[in-house]
């Protein structure tokens, strides 16, 4: 082409014209899309999350946009094995010091149950109004109260004693906010009952149940929310009543839904556990335009889940205006055998905590337990632990059970054993979730 233009520079100048006519057209194109870009309601909330690759390849390579949002239609083109990609660990000088509950002078969370009906339950199942169905065991028959009666005791020293207008005090124009999976609502749910009462009726709502469910309180000008969020990052599982599907799709280098929802919250109250040991796992990276998507057990799936969410602490989070808890594994007590050897059945019909100190059983895996203290030593004193899973442990007696609404009919066949359909996982309120909050509480 230069032999060419050499020969006819006649061309030349018009060439030249047309060239640089080009050249503005290109840049006032994508100035225009630019601003476009910072108009979109959107862009704050793409901007201000670190972890998520804000434009994916599309078919064209003229336009890109955010990878399209994962819903329980979402499925996969095609899969192959975990390639080992890593969403990225964002690296930062350790901060020495202490967590929080270091501070203490001695372990709150080594322990055991005392019985104490005098204290306890620190509310009416029947008087709070946002009570859920699947936690009120003794609405749904079960007689025997004694699981509402339980007080936590530390080795040594003592949990400091819940406070409702305490508590209002340090949630005064605050946001708290509870993120995660059914067991985290549980908690949520306690949280509000243990909080309504003190509040006049006229002077207090409660939000649909949707992804992101609110309870205000006017007179503190305060919000105790809860957001469903399962997996930590984006899933095809968001759907906070739709989530029941065959298979299991996440981005593990996105959190931006969830994100866009929490990082404005002053309290914020962590968990996953239980949802990653469900089978494999289908991961479609955000860069992925087709729908490919990579498969790995639950513990590796949601150790990237986990580095994810840690990133997103590291680099996001303000320790001066927010504070961060993470709750450990909520346990299960699907084998009585584990605590009775010889017997064949579940938590059904148990009514007496686990009095063997150091009890534990294959509701809480190590493996997991070892991973997640393996992330969050990386954030150093950016969270706090609540160490919930060993105190739990001795609550066989804490479940639902039977005594819980079910949203399917029962077989005649489940009926006739009760033990195949009782709740192991969930916890009866009043009940174990209100020490968890008392201990929310004592690091507040």
């Amino acid at each position: 082409m230069i032999h060419r233009l050499n020969r006819k520079k006649a061309h030349l100048p018009l060439l030249a014209f047309l060239c640089a006519v080009f050249i503005v057209c290109s840049i006032l194109h994508n100035e225009r899309r630019i601003q476009q870009i910072h108009r979109s309601p959107n862009h704050h909330h793409r901007h201000q999350e670190a972890l998520i690759t804000t434009s994916a390849p599309n078919l064209s390579t003229r336009q890109k946009q955010a990878p399209v949002v994962l819903d329980r239609f979402t499925t996969c083109s095609f899969t192959r094995n975990y390639s080992g990609r890593k969403a990225g660990w964002v690296e930062r000088a350790p901060e020495y010091g202490y967590r929080r509950e270091n501070l203490e002078s001695c372990d709150i969370f080594s322990g055991k149950w005392v019985y104490d009906n005098s204290s306890y339950p620190l509310y009416n199942e029947s008087d709070c109004p946002y009570m859920s169905d699947q936690l009120a065991c003794h609405k749904h028959g079960r007689s025997d109260l004694d699981y509402q009666n339980w007080r936590w005791q530390p080795h040594n020293c003592n949990l400091k004693r819940w406070n409702v207008t305490e508590m209002w005090m340090k949630l005064r124009g605050k946001r708290l906010m509870f993120v995660g999976d059914s067991l985290n609502r549980g908690q949520w749910i306690s949280m509000v009952c243990l909080l309504q009462s003190v509040i006049p009726a006229d002077k207090r709502s409660m939000s649909p149940n949707a992804h992101l469910t609110i309870f205000r309180a006017e007179e503190y000008n305060a919000t105790v929310e809860f957001l469903w969020a399962p997996l930590l990052v984006d899933s095809n599982s968001d759907d906070p009543v739709n989530h029941r599907l065959e298979e299991r799709i996440m981005r593990p280098d996105s959190l931006l839904r969830h994100a866009s929802e929490w990082q404005h919250a002053d309290v914020l109250v962590f968990n996953t556990y239980l949802w990653w040991r469900q089978g494999p796992v289908k991961l479609l990276w955000s860069t992925e335009a087709n729908r490919v998507c990579e498969e790995l057990n639950g513990l590796g799936a949601m150790e990237l889940a986990m580095e994810a969410w840690a990133n997103w602490v590291a680099t996001k989070f303000d320790p001066i205006k927010q504070q961060v808890f993470f709750v450990t594994m909520s346990p299960t007590h699907l084998w009585s055998r584990e605590w009775e050897p010889g017997s064949q059945g579940n938590c059904y019909n148990e009514k007496i905590p686990i009095n063997l100190e150091g009890y534990w059983g294959s509701g809480s895996d190590l493996p997991t337990m070892r991973m997640v203290e393996k992330v969050l030593n990386k954030l150093s004193s950016k969270v706090v632990i609540l160490n919930i899973t060993q105190l739990s442990e001795y609550r066989k007696d804490g479940h639902p059970s039977i005594y819980r609404k079910f949203w399917e009919a029962l077989s005649p066949q489940q009926l006739s054993k009760p033990e195949s359909y009782s709740d192991c996982i969930h916890w009866c309120l009043p009940g174990v979730p209100d020490v968890w909050n008392e201990l929310l509480f004592h690091f507040l």
